[in-house]
C-alpha cells in the first residue's frame, strides 16, 4: 500500500521530465532510486540526462526561453539559481517546506542556500562536501602507509612514500574545476574555517594578503609534483578509478567519489578509507543536489512538481538515494545507520554547525568563480610565483565590479 503522503497522487499518475547531469555509474543508479521512489508514489518519470553541468543547465535554460520548460532540473544552490528565482521563473515551494517541516529537519545553512528573498525555490535532494580525503588501502599498503593522513604533515609524508613505492601519489583530474577544488581542500585543512569564511565568505582584505593565504598556496602548488603526467582534462570519475585499481593512493575529491568505488564492489574500510577533511575539526563544506521547478505557462504542472518536491524529501528516497551516490541525506532526523561508514561520518559532520562553510558556487557570483578558477588553474600549471598568484586571487576577489 501507498504511503498517506502518496495515495492521493498515485490515482492521477503525474508526469515529469527531468533534466540531470548523474550519468556516472554511481550518479545513475541514485537517479534510479529517485526515479522509482516517484514511480512508486503513482508518478511518470521522463529521464533527459546531459552529460556535463553546463550542458545540462544550458539546455534547461533553453527551453525555458523556448516556453517549453522541463518539470524540474538538477541544480546546485548557486548564485545562477537564484538568479532565476529573482525573476520569477521558478515556482517557490514554501508550502511543502512548510507541510514537510523542512525548518526543523533540514540544516540552516541548507535552508539559506536554498532560499531567495524569504521564500524557498528548490528541493534539497543530496548534500555533498567536495574536498574529501580518499584513499586506496592497497596502494597505502604496498607504500608502507600504516594510516590515512591526518595533517598536512602526515600528507606530504604518505605521498613521498607512495612516489617512493612507484605509484600514483595523488590521483587528480587536471580540469580547472578539479583544480579550484584542490585548491578549496587545501585552503580549508590547512587554513581551517576561520581562514576559508574570510577568503570566500568576508573576502576580508586583511586575510587575502596575509601570510596563511600564502602558504596555503605554496603547499597547493607543491602538490603538483606528485601527480602523473596524464592528469590534465582527465575526468573525475577516471581519476577516481585509478584508486579503485589500486594505481594510485591519495586524491581529494567530493563524496560522489564513493559510488565509483559502491559500482565496483569495494566497501570503505576494506578497500578504500574516507574522511571528510584531514582532521575532526577540519571544515565541512556543504555542496549539494537540489530540484528547481520552472515555472510553465498554464500551472498544470505545479501537481507533479509539488510531488516530486516531497518524494525527494521523503526518508526512504533520501537514504536510498544516499546509499547509492555516495552524498549525505539532507534530513537531520534520520537514523542513518543503515549506511556506510563515509556516509556516517558526513551525517556527523553535518550535525557540528561549527564545521560547516558554503562551498564557493553559493558565495561567489558566476563571473567571479570563473575568474577565480581560472587564475587557480593557472598557477597549477605554470610557472607562476605564490606571491605573484596571492595578488591576482586578492584582486578577484574583491573587485567591486563583481557581484
Amino acid at each position: 500500500m501507498l504511503p498517506a503522503l502518496f495515495a492521493a497522487a498515485a490515482q492521477a499518475g503525474p508526469q515529469v521530465d527531468v533534466v540531470h547531469w548523474w550519468t556516472s555509474p554511481g550518479e545513475t543508479a541514485a537517479m534510479h532510486a529517485l526515479a522509482d521512489a516517484y514511480r512508486a508514489a503513482g508518478g511518470q518519470w521522463r529521464d533527459v540526462a546531459v552529460v556535463a553541468s553546463a550542458q545540462a543547465r544550458a539546455v534547461v535554460l533553453a527551453r525555458m526561453d523556448a516556453g517549453h520548460p522541463p518539470t524540474a532540473a538538477q541544480f546546485n544552490p548557486s548564485q545562477p539559481f537564484r538568479q532565476l528565482a529573482r525573476q520569477g521563473r521558478l515556482h517557490a515551494l514554501d508550502e511543502v517546506a512548510r507541510r514537510g517541516r523542512w525548518a526543523e529537519l533540514l540544516p540552516a545553512v541548507l535552508l539559506d542556500a536554498v532560499r531567495v528573498d524569504g521564500h524557498l525555490y528548490a528541493a534539497p535532494v543530496a548534500i555533498h562536501m567536495p574536498a574529501w580525503l580518499w584513499s586506496s588501502k592497497a596502494a597505502l599498503a604496498r607504500a608502507g602507509v600504516k594510516a590515512e593522513p591526518r595533517s598536512m604533515v602526515e600528507l606530504f609524508a604518505a605521498l613521498d612514500k607512495l612516489q617512493g613505492a612507484g605509484l600514483i601519489p595523488l590521483a587528480h583530474g587536471g580540469q580547472p574545476w578539479q583544480d579550484l577544488n584542490l585548491f578549496n581542500a587545501i585552503l580549508a585543512n590547512q587554513g581551517g574555517r576561520e581562514l576559508y569564511q574570510a577568503v570566500f565568505r568576508d573576502r576580508d582584505p586583511a586575510a587575502l594578503q596575509g601570510d596563511a593565504l600564502r602558504q596555503v598556496l605554496v603547499n597547493y602548488k607543491r602538490l603538483r609534483r606528485y601527480v602523473d603526467a596524464a592528469s590534465p582534462g582527465r575526468s573525475w570519475s577516471d581519476t577516481t578509478a585509478l584508486l579503485v585499481s589500486g594505481r594510485a593512493g591519495l586524491s581529494f575529491m567530493g563524496d560522489w567519489a564513493k559510488g565509483e568505488f559502491t559500482q565496483a564492489g569495494q566497501l570503505p574500510g576494506r578497500d578504500f578509507g574516507c574522511a571528510p577533511g584531514l582532521s575532526p575539526r577540519a571544515p565541512y563544506i556543504v555542496d549539494g543536489d537540489v530540484l528547481v521547478f520552472p515555472k510553465d505557462r498554464d500551472g498544470s504542472a505545479r501537481p507533479a512538481q509539488e510531488l516530486l518536491a516531497r518524494v525527494a524529501t521523503a526518508p526512504a528516497t533520501q537514504l536510498a538515494f544516499s546509499a547509492r551516490k555516495g552524498s549525505i541525506p539532507v534530513r537531520t532526523d534520520l537514523d542513518t545507520r543503515s549506511l556506510d561508514v563515509c556516509a556516517q561520518a558526513g551525517a556527523a559532520a553535518l550535525r557540528d554547525a561549527h564545521r560547516l562553510v558554503g562551498n564557493t558556487e553559493m558565495l561567489l557570483a558566476p563571473e567571479q568563480l570563473t575568474a577565480l578558477e581560472r587564475a587557480v588553474s593557472d598557477y597549477w600549471n605554470r610557472d607562476i610565483p605564490a606571491q605573484a598568484a596571492q595578488q591576482t586571487l586578492a584582486k578577484i576577489l574583491t573587485d567591486r565590479r563583481l557581484p
